[in-house]
């Protein structure tokens, strides 16, 4: 699916920074840039490398600055914006970006065409530029490129105390080295310093200057009535992959994955090379991961316990499910598996409730496609012994109460997905039982009494204790009166709380609710959260909500989730609208409308990625994260429902 933006996308610098893109390399890697070509935020490069699969990574090649002279005119082809007052104005000559999966940018200077691409090669840390310059003036034009570099790891900011060097087509600095291979000529030059600003960083509130430095410049001069190719290519490979070919094997790629996934709407497909983005090697477990976000997160067992359903399953990648999942089987401590797993000598972090519990949905939906019999035998004592420790009691207060609830959350401790913590201040207190925990919790016994016969076991002490925990949940969680469930079990106003928590006591595998009850929540969230790009978490009517999402650290997080619009939800509350519908042709046809907001949607912020975010009162900008992995796989999830796929 190609999305194409035309002069009215990027009137000004402004506008032209709203949008970005992103490739990445499956090792953690990225490339992203704005679509006016440069940097508005200190996290993005051209080459952002990994050389510790998936999160030790290096901001190599921040940028680079184009400019092209005909005649004896020299403009920017680039657009950035820096401190020193110059302002890089290439917008006001580019004709198009256009998105195929990769970068396309076309201007038009004075008789002369410059189109340029950009592709990263799949497991390299290695970036291909290719300009094809086409001079139809009637004088030689010159394409100057400089490559302004940081060598710092992500997030870190460049001191001017650095050193850097060049020799043999190679800038090295701070232990890290990058190869620069060209078809135009490479010219040395003496070390020069920028400061640049950061627009989207100085939106949130977070570090908006940062330098950068270049010590060589790429040059090449096209004779009038002739058209070149010129190409770049920098990696930290020994041997990079030439430009051809890695334009070639992305291309491929590409089109492998969305055929293999057997999805025929165009959306689905291009959502299956979107999700491709966050599939990516651990290099300490030897097994896949997923990356939650970028370009802000790492990969954290929750996020990918609800990703890896849409972006490994509905894909069909199952061996990729199954590596990821069996990574985490070998991590299980206590009945938990790590929310964050150790880099260096660290050691994992077991901090969340629902990650567990997940992990079990996620081996029966793997079981469901694959009909893998000997890896459910596999995993069903690591499954048991979840089960058991969260009967009698683990860390963070997890337990199971004796109505057969479950239990969750002490002193400071935030182990939901609302986990945001300020100091000793908890803006979204979950201590108790929630409710979707809840609703893990029952599909969980029931996908145990259901697996049980494959293991050779007895599975019916789960059929009961799922019995004794849906006669709770339903006595205890609803309410009558709201047409809706309570959002936690605690003893304060919390409680009745609308919130989007009760969409997956109706979309998952075993649900626990009457049919009425389903179809009135579902109901629910659609009057009182529903937005066509996300569900809000909070009801906008109660004093607690929180319109906007932005301004400092502390600002954001205490609207973190307080009514901010949060995108994968979204896909749990069509999957259960499509179910309390019975799958209706009409309620497909209506789903198949409402997703067109989400089609838009991939349209800003990061061209063809869905984002972490929205604001809660108007969500129209992206937020947080501009590709977010459980927002894709979540909406995959919903395409291939309206195909009818199993």
């Amino acid at each position: 699916m190609n999305f194409l933006y035309g002069k009215q996308d990027f009137p000004d610098l402004e506008r032209g920074q709203e949008t970005c893109w992103l490739l990445t390399n499956g090792l953690g890697g990225f490339s992203a840039q704005t679509i006016i070509g440069g940097a508005a935020r200190c996290d993005q490069a051209l080459l952002m490398s990994c050389d510790r699969p998936p999160n030790r990574r290096w901001n190599l090649l921040h940028r680079l600055e184009e400019r092209l002279t005909v005649g004896d005119q020299t403009v920017y082809l680039s657009s950035q914006q820096r401190c020193d007052g110059v302002e890089e104005d290439g917008w006001r000559w580019l004709s198009t970006f256009e998105w195929d999966g990769l970068p396309n940018w076309c201007y038009h200077v004075q008789g002369v065409e410059v189109k340029k691409s950009v592709v990263m090669a799949f497991e390299e840390n290695t970036v291909a530029v290719r300009y094809t310059v086409r001079n139809d003036s009637a004088q030689p034009c010159t394409l100057s490129v400089t490559p302004w570099v940081q060598f710092v790891p992500k997030g870190a900011e460049l001191s001017r105390e650095q050193t850097f060097a060049l020799e043999d087509g190679k800038i090295s600095s701070n232990g890290q080295r990058m190869c620069v291979s060209t078809s135009a000529g490479l010219v040395p030059q003496p070390l020069k310093w920028q400061e640049l600003y950061y627009s989207h960083d100085a939106r949130d509130g977070r570090r908006d200057t940062g330098w950068v430095a270049a010590v060589c410049q790429l040059r090449r001069t096209v004779p009038a009535g002739t058209e070149q190719v010129i190409e770049a290519v920098f990696s930290t490979e020994q041997t990079p992959s030439p430009a051809a070919a890695i334009f070639h094997t992305a291309c491929i790629r590409m089109n492998w994955l969305a055929q293999a996934s057997g999805l025929k709407d165009s959306m689905a497909q291009h959502l299956v090379v979107s999700a491709d983005a966050f599939l990516a090697r651990r290099q300490s477990t030897g097994g896949k991961t997923i990356l939650a976000g970028y370009p802000l997160f790492e990969d954290w067992g929750r996020d990918t316990m609800i990703a890896l359903p849409g972006c490994a399953l509905t894909t069909r990648r199952y061996q990729d499910a199954k590596s990821i999942l069996k990574t985490f089987m070998a991590y299980e401590r206590d009945g938990l598996l790590p929310n964050l797993f150790p880099e260096g000598d660290a050691q994992p972090q077991y901090n969340t409730v629902d990650t567990a519990l997940l992990f079990i949905n996620d081996v029966y939906l793997y079981h469901q496609r694959t009909g893998d019999d000997a890896f459910v035998r596999e995993a069903y004592p690591v499954m048991e012994r979840i089960l058991s420790h969260y009967q009698r009691g683990t860390r963070h207060g997890i337990r199971m109460d004796e109505d057969g609830l479950l239990l969750a959350g002490e002193g400071l401790d935030q182990v939901t997905w609302m986990d945001v913590r300020v100091g000793d201040i908890l803006p979204t207190p979950r201590h108790g039982k929630p409710v979707e925990v809840n609703a893990y919790w029952y599909n969980a016994l029931r996908i145990m009494e259901t697996l049980s016969p494959l293991a050779g076991a007895d599975g019916s002490c789960y059929g009961a204790t799922a019995e004794r925990t849906r006669r709770a949940f339903r006595e205890q969680f609803w309410m009558e009166d709201k047409h809706c469930l309570k959002d936690l079990l605690s003893g304060t106003e919390a409680d009745e709380q609308i919130r989007c928590n009760q969409i997956w006591a109706v979309s998952l595998p075993f649900t626990i609710l009457e049919p009425e009850q389903e179809r009135q929540v579902v109901q629910t969230v659609f009057a009182r959260l529903y937005t066509p790009v996300g569900l809000r978490t909070l009801d906008p009517a109660d004093p607690a909500f929180h319109p906007t999402y932005g301004g400092s650290q502390f600002q954001r997080d205490m609207a973190y989730h307080q009514g901010t619009v949060w995108v994968y939800p979204l896909g749990a509350f069509y999957l259960a609208y499509l179910k309390t519908e019975g799958y209706s042709e009409d309620a497909k046809a209506r789903v198949h409308r409402w997703l067109r907001g989400i089609e838009a949607a991939l349209r800003e912020g990061c061209v063809g990625q869905l984002p972490e975010i929205y604001d809660g009162g108007v969500p129209t900008f992206s937020r947080g994260c501009f590709a977010q992995a459980w927002s894709v796989g979540e909406l995959l999830r919903v395409y291939e429902a309206l195909e009818g796929a199993t």
